[in-house]
């Protein structure tokens, strides 16, 4: 069953299907925690509003007045987080022209869609690395309950540098394309830098996103060089600091990436042609490593179909996609920490578990690959506290799938129960 009955969507958004207090007891076939790579056998999980209160070995019998959801058929796991997003939009041959037809409320109405998908799939968090502001708008309405969503925490507008990967202005038409600044995410300097990752949080971003290097969907010839000279990093990463917000940056080539490493980056985006070099400095720092194989496997393959995109971005997507199935082999390989995500927005929203497959083809194994995607995630957005694991006293995200995805991976993609801060959204 989905949420898609008008009537149960609608008591849902007006809160007369409250969790407030409400005793939810989940018997589990299997249960992976995502405290470590095992499997347990006929647990149960016992919910109290929208908190795990405990986990119990067998099928416990519930008490009175207490819901009991049968999942003894499925495999029980923290709610999935994909910590690379674009929520407001998805990949198309009209993308481009797009943005001077559509206005925000068309965006966001046009979103809500992608944000359901995504929750229906088991990602129950998401990080939102950059679009135009409404993404601010979706995170809230979804808190608020208004509409169906994961948990998204999100950057707003990545920063990037004139002429650059987030420059919102490339490939414009020079009577619109004015001289956008810190207030539209284009720095150069360390001042503009400062004042950029202030704005972003003036704005509601919950953490900062910048494009080191020159990025393959851009109408920009460059996808590879580095973007941002020293000072301006040094000046994000700290201001960033003092905020309290981590940072991302999307990088394809090997200098900009370095750069970004020993300026204190917390997560490196897909990360195309790292090397041995910026593997054994991301190692030393602590620096996570996002890697995205499913946008780079979707734009090699449109960037085979004419005008899917446009002439400019062709040569970067052939060249540059097919690169980071690799990229992450050797990633993995070498120690490197790896947090799960997609770039979905590129790929399409509700995929995000394909990416799965891709990670075990590279030769992660099974139970590391679902690790990626609840308590490594958790920790890189700090917020292991609360998500990421089932334990008592955390947030009850919990999702299921038929069988056993150790065995199978590719049941990922057959997600078959979803509770999201114990409101139930998929059901068998």
């Amino acid at each position: 069953m989905r949420i898609n009955n008008l009537i149960t969507l609608g008591l849902l958004l007006s809160g007369v299907l409250s969790v407030n207090a409400q005793i939810t007891y989940l018997h589990c076939g299997q249960l992976f925690d995502a405290t470590n790579e095992n499997l347990q056998n006929e647990m149960t999980i016992v919910v109290e509003g929208n908190r795990i209160l405990r986990i119990e070995e067998g099928y416990t019998t519930p008490e009175e007045d207490a819901v009991t959801i049968d999942l003894k058929e499925q495999t029980v796991m923290p709610g999935l987080m994909d910590m690379h997003v674009h929520i407001e939009g998805q990949s198309s041959p009209t993308r481009y022209m797009d943005q001077f037809r559509l206005d925000p409320p068309d965006v966001a109405l046009r979103a809500t869609q992608y944000t359901q998908r995504t929750l229906e799939a088991g990602f129950t968090t998401v990080r939102d690395l950059g679009g135009s502001g409404v993404n601010v708008s979706l995170r809230n309405a979804i808190d608020r309950g208004y509409v169906l969503g994961p948990r998204i925490i999100t950057a707003e507008k990545a920063i990037g540098t004139t002429g650059g990967h987030a420059d919102p202005t490339n490939g414009v038409n020079r009577v619109l394309r004015g001289n956008p600044g810190p207030d539209e995410g284009v720095v150069n300097s360390a001042e503009d830098a400062r004042k950029a990752v202030r704005q972003r949080y003036k704005n509601g971003a919950d953490c900062i996103k910048i494009t080191a290097t020159g990025g393959v969907l851009s109408v920009a010839k460059d996808g590879s060089g580095p973007q941002f000279v020293d000072a301006e990093l040094d000046a994000i990463v700290a201001t960033a600091k003092d905020y309290s917000m981590h940072t991302a940056a999307h990088a394809h080539g090997k200098e900009g990436m370095l750069r970004a490493v020993r300026a204190g980056i917390t997560s490196i985006e897909h990360g195309t042609m790292m090397d041995q070099e910026v593997m054994d400095l991301m190692i030393e720092k602590g620096t996570y490593y996002v890697p995205t194989i499913s946008a780079g496997r979707f734009v090699a393959e449109k960037a085979k179909i004419d005008g899917y995109f446009p002439a400019i971005i062709r040569p970067k997507a052939l060249s540059i996609g097919p690169l980071i199935q690799e990229t992450f082999n050797r990633a993995y390989r070498a120690g490197v920490k790896i947090a799960f995500g997609t770039d979905s927005g590129v790929s399409p929203h509700g995929e995000n578990a394909q990416e799965f497959e891709y990670m075990v083809e590279g030769g992660m194994p099974a139970a590391k690959a679902l690790l990626s995607a609840t308590i490594v995630s958790a920790e890189l957005i700090g917020r292991s506290d609360k998500l990421g694991t089932i334990e008592a006293g955390k947030l009850a995200d919990i999702v299921a799938v038929p069988g056993n995805p150790l065995e199978e991976i590719s049941l990922m993609r057959k997600v078959s129960f979803v509770m999201k801060n114990g409101m139930v959204y998929v059901a068998p």
